[in-house]
């Protein structure tokens, strides 16, 4: 007889998709989740028998999955929506640096980046994101702004990996140095004692705006850590003319130069990148992270990410804070890279494969088990999605189904580290009504400082 789950989820009567490199679609399926960890995932009549004593979330009928992964998020750019900035409307993209986000992260205060985290946070949760990787940056709050984040992203049960892009444009460049490497040690020793919600890694906001020093340090630190770097990569062409003029290298060039470039690198962006810096992006398995909606928006181009893919480069898919819905992100890159193209039947596999995979195996090096799969040993974060295959799924229509269908769905419950946070639509561990009255009045306060 099975022995009773004392913290134990049983997600029963569903379509089961595992995804990972060998994705298997199961009807009539369940996963079962031990303490935060997947314990079985199979038919329901065989999971069930090794679930006695545990809460049991009735999926019925509905698809259960791996979580969403977001590759590059920055939850403190909240309070940009609605914002009107105080200079002339920005003629290319460095001005929107200049007159929008540099203005923006240096007004920040430690009740402006809780409330600014915890909004987004909730909207993860609603669009079944069960796993970030954030990139904050408050050049005049440095030190402890990521233990105020820590907080909030605990406090919304979101599995975050968390850094500070130093800069040096205000000279701060060693506090925040020093704010990343605290904040990593601190971290690393929870997660050795199984406190794994939260990751760290060294970040940098640009190349342009880090100066040889501070970029040094960082990349020997970021090796010494092995906690890798998240930093924004040639966005916008002037990163690249920046570097080139002052450094003699390309962005790329350079980072490889201090050390930077390796399997735990996040490449945010990599719009304007060469074939010779996607050589060695390859090369040193540097991860590049693509962020469409962002592209678009910022009008800077598009990136290479066939190409990238081509060469052996690993890339996932973020949304660079222009939301927290990877199922709406994921459905426009595969629209931008069709247009882009003009060939419509370009871009769907690449797209698929970004989300499905690529994401889970980028935020899996900073974990100490796997996520993005439904499998045993892997972390408990699933979501249900309230689809109904209106045709046969199986293994040979199922990406049709996920990007069409799956990706269009609501969710209707979302699961981190085996603790249900929303269940049939309804938040159950956070009140939102109540954060985003307070996030209102603070925000309030915020735009008379900018």
């Amino acid at each position: 007889m099975a022995q009773k789950k004392s913290n134990a989820l049983l997600i029963t009567n569903g379509i089961v998709v595992t995804l990972g490199e060998h994705n298997r679609i199961i009807n009539d399926g369940a996963v079962l989740v031990v303490d935060g960890v997947i314990e079985a995932v199979g038919k329901a009549a065989t999971v069930k028998k090794k679930a006695r004593g545990a809460r049991v979330l009735n999926a019925k009928g509905r698809v259960i999955m791996p979580g969403f992964i977001n590759a590059h998020m920055h939850l403190y750019s909240t309070y940009c929506r609605g914002l009107t900035p105080k200079q002339p409307p920005a003629t290319n993209f460095v001005e929107v640096l200049e007159r929008l986000w540099w203005p923006l992260d240096k007004a920040l205060n430690a009740k402006d980046i809780h409330y600014s985290s915890l909004v987004p946070l909730i909207d993860c949760i609603k669009n079944g994101t069960t796993t970030i990787i954030d990139h904050h940056e408050s050049q005049d709050f440095q030190t402890g702004s990521l233990a105020v984040i820590e907080k909030a992203c605990r406090k919304a049960g979101v599995r975050s990996v968390l850094t500070l892009g130093l800069s040096d444009r205000y000279g701060k460049g060693e506090e925040g140095i020093q704010e990343n490497v605290q904040f990593i040690k601190k971290i690393q020793a929870k997660r050795q004692k199984g406190d794994d919600l939260i990751s760290a890694m060294m970040g940098l906001h640009a190349l342009f705006t880090v100066n040889e020093e501070s970029l040094k340090k960082s990349c020997d630190l970021a090796n010494e850590l092995d906690c890798g770097m998240h930093v924004h990569i040639a966005e916008a062409k002037a990163d690249q003319d920046a570097n080139k003029k002052q450094y003699g290298k390309s962005v790329i060039e350079r980072l490889h130069a201090a050390g930077g470039l390796g399997p735990k690198t996040l490449a945010i962006h990599c719009v304007h990148v060469s074939n010779k810096e996607i050589g060695l992006m390859a090369k040193t398995g540097t991860c590049a992270v693509h962020n469409p909606e962002s592209n678009m928006n910022n009008a800077v181009g598009v990136a290479p990410v066939t190409k990238m893919m081509d060469k052996g480069v690993l890339v996932g898919l973020g949304t660079d804070a222009m939301t927290t819905d990877m199922k709406a992100e994921v459905r426009i890159a595969n629209i931008f890279h069709k247009h882009a193209a003009k060939n419509s039947q370009v871009f769907f596999l690449e797209a698929c494969a970004m989300l499905m995979n690529n994401n889970a195996q980028i935020a899996s090096r900073f974990f100490n088990r796997p996520v993005g799969e439904l499998k045993k040993g892997s972390y408990g974060d699933v979501v249900v999605m309230d689809y109904d295959p209106p045709t046969p799924m199986n293994d040979g229509t199922f990406l049709g189904h996920y990007l069409f269908g799956i990706c269009a769905a609501r969710v209707d419950s979302t699961i981190v580290n085996g603790k249900v946070l929303m269940e049939g639509g309804k938040l159950t561990t956070i009140n939102e009504p109540k954060i985003n009255a307070e996030s209102r009045k603070q925000a309030a306060d915020y735009w008379k400082r900018f």
